[in-house]
């Protein structure tokens, strides 16, 4: 997507100017390791329609195709790692249009490169799955109060809330742990290190919120939900 503006109506409104190709390119390269890590994963907290998350994700995809396709010539494989690809990946916006629009390009590009490399073994039910990923890691919400918005943008009383992903077991079965953002971005419940934009200091800081790392003994954020291993094609079945 070259055009950098939609309308002199939304720059007013919202500030939205799209990031050209070309910069979104250069920007990248700079941690390039990084956007080729499959499992690295990337927030984008004003995402728009994804000119950032999807070089992402073709970067990472193409890592997958040449390290996990041609092992055993089969679909297993490049299934299991493009979904971990396409987990990684996680974007905030506050319009709903550019929601709809980065989690179809996402899938668009995802599905573009499923089908040319496993072609007759490319599964219903696993294109599925990834729409629903991408349904719960790409969110309507204003980045900077960490809330979910209503149509008009303006902030609801729910915090965003993103999903994280794990392969615990090393083989096809999912864990998925959901976090709050706002008690994501702080770091181990010190309040000296509060980010002076939040406007829940005292609920994100509650104690109810943490958690001490067994290993670390540091304090880590507890998730606010748990869900059951499950089959990496079957996960929108948590819904």
């Amino acid at each position: 997507m070259d055009q950098q503006i939609k309308s002199k109506q939304r720059v007013a409104d919202h500030g939205e100017v799209f990031t050209a190709e070309r910069e979104v390119n250069a920007m990248l390269d700079l941690v390039k390791q990084e956007t080729e890590r499959i499992d690295s994963t990337f927030l984008e907290p004003a995402c728009g329609t994804g000119n950032f998350l999807v070089e992402i994700l073709r970067r990472k995809l193409a890592v997958v195709k040449k390290n996990y396709y041609p092992r055993r010539g089969s679909c297993h494989d490049y299934e299991l790692y493009a979904m971990k690809a396409v987990m990684s990946i996680y974007g905030v916006d506050l319009l709903q249009d550019n929601v709809d629009a980065c989690q179809e390009r996402l899938f668009q590009i995802f599905d573009d490169e499923y089908t040319a490399v496993c072609k007759g073994e490319a599964n219903d039910s696993y294109r599925e799955a990834i729409r629903y990923v991408l349904s719960q890691n790409i969110l309507c919400g204003n980045a900077l109060s960490m809330m979910k918005v209503d149509l008009l943008g303006n902030d609801t009383n729910e915090f965003i809330i993103f999903p994280e992903w794990s392969f615990p077991r090393n083989d096809s079965m999912v864990k998925r742990r959901d976090f709050r953002l706002d008690v994501l971005l702080k770091e181990n419940g010190d309040e000296d290190n509060y980010d002076s934009f939040s406007l829940f200091e005292d609920d994100a800081m509650s104690l109810d919120m943490w958690e001490e790392d067994p290993v670390t003994k540091e304090m880590i954020p507890k998730p606010i939900k748990e869900y059951p291993l499950i089959h990496y094609r079957r996960i929108a079945e948590h819904e």
